[in-house]
């Protein structure tokens, strides 16, 4: 494991792209070089992150457009990057990974969908292996006013993945990176996992 990890606006810094989650920031704090899914990668914030830092990651996008982009900061960096082209309404991811991510993605995934996606994930996690998800929730105390097709609701991800360790789990307010009308960063209510698979 890297002791100095890079900044969570390395690449921003450098290149102009949104930074790191910091839930991906943490999670390295667990989770050692591996084989890792970047699931709705988008520019590459997390999977250039994680390269930079020795995992093997495969970035997964539905939209083709940022794959050459992502491999060519990664050349610049000196690592590589595989990426693919996939659908998570889908359910079929093909390969099976030690750490699979998914950074604020299932919002904008059909809801009917989301059970088989999650049961997807969890299949194609090694034993001993990772899953990281943040996404956006309705809650009661703080109902989304976002029109995203799916929001998590209260304890719904940790039913999910009952049996699995969580070392992490949170339902907290955040800022988005979009603002409001004022100029304001939009505040929702999300959830953050790191879920450890049990070894077989």
């Amino acid at each position: 494991m890297i002791s100095n990890p890079p900044a969570a606006d390395y690449f921003q810094q450098k290149y102009g792209i949104t930074k790191t989650h910091s839930a991906v920031v943490s999670a390295v704090e667990h989770v050692k070089p591996c084989k890792v899914l970047d699931l709705g990668c988008g520019q590459g914030r997390n999977t250039l992150f994680l390269g930079l830092l020795g995992f093997d990651v495969t970035a997964s996008d539905y939209n083709p457009s940022t794959a050459n982009v992502i491999h060519e900061i990664a050349n610049t960096e000196g690592f590589k990057i595989k990426t693919e082209i996939y659908d998570m309404n889908q359910a079929s991811i093909g390969d099976n990974y030690d750490f699979i991510v998914a950074t604020v993605v299932f919002m904008f995934l059909e809801p009917q969908q989301i059970p088989t996606i999650v049961a997807n994930m969890q299949e194609k996690t090694n034993p001993g292996g990772h899953n990281l998800i943040v996404s956006a929730m309705n809650t009661k105390d703080f109902p989304c006013h976002m029109p995203f097709s799916f929001t998590f609701t209260e304890g719904e991800l940790a039913q999910y993945y009952q049996g699995w360790d969580l070392l992490i789990y949170e339902e907290e307010v955040g800022s988005m990176h979009a603002r409001d009308a004022a100029g304001n960063p939009i505040k929702l209510k999300f959830v953050t996992m790191l879920a450890k698979k049990q070894a077989e």
